[in-house]
C-alpha cells in the first residue's frame, strides 16, 4: 500500500511538473543559448590548437562544434515557439475563443476557417505540444550526433592501430583494416537502416533474431543506452515523428545557407593559401593572432630590412614517415609515438640520456635537411634546420641570408622529397611559394 501511495504521489508530482515545465524550458533555453554562443569561439581556438599540435583531442572538437550549432538552432526555434505560445495564452485571456461569426465573412470562408484553423484552444494545445517535443528533440539530436562521431572515432582508432602502431606489417595491417573495418561499417549501416525505418528490423521475428546481437553491441558503442527511452517515446507519438522529419530537412537547409558566399569579382577569390600572386597571413609569423597556428610554412615577416629571413616548418607525422622510409637507420626499435605516460619508474643518468638524444638529433636534422630544398628566386639556398617550438607548435626553423639579394619582391620556394606509396618511388612536391619584400636599412 505504501508503495502504491509513493507511485501515486510521484505520478502526481510528474503531472504537476509537466504542466509547469514551460518555465524551466524557457529558463534553461535562455541560459543555454547565451552559454553556447560564448562557447563557439573557445571551441574553434581549441580545435585549431589540437590540429596544429597534433593532439588526439582534435577528433573531439568537431563533435562539440556541430553539437553547439544543433543546440542553438533547436533552442532558438523553441524560444520563438514558446514566446508565441505565451502570447497566444495572453490573447486568449483578453478575447477568449475565435468568434468566426463576428468576422462577418462569407459562408464559404467561414466554413473553411472553422475546418482548417479550428478553435483557439486547439491552436494553443498544438503550440504546447510542439514546444515540449522540440525541447526533448534538441537533446536527442545532440545524442545522435555523439553516436555518429563515436562510430567514426572507432574507425579512426582501428586505422591508427592497424596502420601506424608498428605491430603489423603494411600489407597485414591494410588487410586487417579492410576486413574488420568494412565489417564494422556494414554493421553500422544496418543500425542506420533500422533507425531510418524507425525500427523496421525489430518488427519481424527472423530479422529481430539476427539484429538483436548487433543492436546490443551498438547500444554501447553509440551510447544509445543513455537516450533509448526518449527515442521509443517519440516513435509511439505521431506528433514527435512529424517534428523529427521537419528538423532533418531544416538542418540540411541551414547547412546549405552557411555555405553561401557573395562573390565580389569574376577572377579574384579570398584563397586560404599563399601563392606567387596571393598573400595569406598564415605564412607570416608576425601577422598571426594569439590562437592561430602555421599550416605548412611561415616566414618571420612579410617585409624585412634585415639581411636574413627565417623559415619555420611545423612538424608533421607524414614528414617523419618519409624521413624513416628514406633513412631506415633512424627507425626506433620501439614505437615512441602516440599517448605515453611521462612518469618513469627507472631513474636514468640525465647527462648520458641528453648526450644520446643530442646525437640522435644531429643525425635526424642532417637527414631532414636532405629532404627540403629552399630557393629564393630560383637560386638554391642551403638550409640548416634546428628543432624549435613557436607558440607551442613543434617544428623546424632555419635562417637564410639575404646580403647578396637585391631590394624588392622575392619568392621563396620550398619543396620536399616524399615517398609515393602508389608508384613506390621518391618524388618531389612543392610545399609553398611565399612572397616577401626586402629593403636594406
Amino acid at each position: 500500500m505504501n508503495e502504491e501511495n509513493k507511485k501515486l504521489k510521484f505520478k502526481n508530482l510528474l503531472d504537476k511538473l509537466q504542466q509547469e515545465s514551460w518555465q524551466l524550458e524557457l529558463l534553461i533555453s535562455g541560459f543555454a543559448i547565451y552559454g553556447l554562443f560564448n562557447t563557439i569561439e573557445p571551441i574553434e581556438i581549441g580545435w585549431n590548437e589540437a590540429k596544429a599540435l597534433q593532439k588526439y583531442t582534435k577528433f573531439l572538437f568537431p563533435v562539440l562544434f556541430l553539437s553547439c550549432y544543433i543546440l542553438i538552432i533547436n533552442l532558438v526555434i523553441h524560444v520563438v515557439l514558446r514566446g508565441l505560445w505565451i502570447g497566444a495564452i495572453g490573447l486568449r485571456y483578453v478575447s477568449n475563443e475565435i468568434e468566426y461569426e463576428e468576422l462577418n465573412y462569407s459562408k464559404r470562408f467561414t466554413k473553411y476557417l472553422k475546418k482548417k484553423v479550428g478553435s483557439f484552444d486547439n491552436y494553443i494545445d498544438k503550440l504546447e505540444n510542439y514546444c515540449s517535443i522540440l525541447f526533448a528533440v534538441t537533446f536527442l539530436s545532440l545524442f545522435y550526433m555523439i553516436s555518429f562521431f563515436s562510430v567514426l572515432f572507432i574507425i579512426t582508432l582501428m586505422a591508427r592501430f592497424f596502420l601506424d602502431s608498428g605491430i603489423f606489417s603494411e600489407f597485414v595491417g591494410a588487410f586487417l583494416l579492410g576486413t574488420i573495418g568494412l565489417l564494422f561499417i556494414f554493421l553500422a549501416l544496418i543500425v542506420f537502416f533500422d533507425f531510418l525505418t524507425q525500427g523496421g528490423l525489430k518488427k519481424k521475428e527472423w530479422t529481430s533474431f539476427l539484429y538483436m546481437p548487433i543492436y546490443k553491441a551498438f547500444n554501447y558503442i553509440t551510447f544509445a543506452f543513455l537516450y533509448r527511452p526518449i527515442v521509443y517515446n517519440f516513435l509511439d507519438n505521431k506528433f514527435g515523428k512529424r517534428i523529427a522529419f521537419i528538423l532533418l530537412p531544416l538542418y540540411g537547409v541551414i547547412f546549405y545557407l552557411t555555405t553561401l558566399k557573395n562573390a565580389q569579382s569574376h577572377y579574384l577569390t579570398n584563397m586560404s593559401y599563399t601563392s606567387k600572386n596571393f598573400v595569406s597571413k598564415n605564412n607570416y609569423l608576425d601577422l598571426l593572432d594569439e590562437h592561430e597556428y602555421v599550416k605548412d610554412v611561415a616566414l618571420n615577416t612579410k617585409i624585412t630590412d634585415k639581411p636574413y629571413v627565417s623559415i619555420f616548418i611545423p612538424f608533421k607525422e607524414q614528414t617523419e614517415n618519409d624521413l624513416l622510409i628514406k633513412n631506415p637507420e633512424l627507425k626506433p626499435i620501439e614505437n615512441q609515438r602516440g599517448i605515453k605516460s611521462s612518469f618513469k619508474f627507472i631513474f636514468k643518468n640525465r647527462n648520458k640520456d641528453l648526450h644520446k638524444r643530442d646525437s640522435i638529433y644531429k643525425l635526424y636534422l642532417r637527414k631532414l635537411n636532405e629532404l627540403y630544398t629552399i630557393k629564393i628566386d630560383s637560386i638554391t639556398k642551403k638550409s640548416d634546420f634546428i628543432i624549435t617550438a613557436i607558440n607551442k607548435q613543434l617544428g623546424f626553423e632555419t635562417v637564410i641570408p639575404l646580403k647578396r639579394s637585391e631590394e624588392g619582391k622575392h619568392i621563396i620556394n620550398i619543396s620536399s622529397l616524399y615517398f609515393d606509396k602508389k608508384s613506390k618511388e621518391e618524388k618531389t612536391k612543392t610545399i609553398a611559394n611565399i612572397p616577401f619584400w626586402y629593403y636594406k636599412n
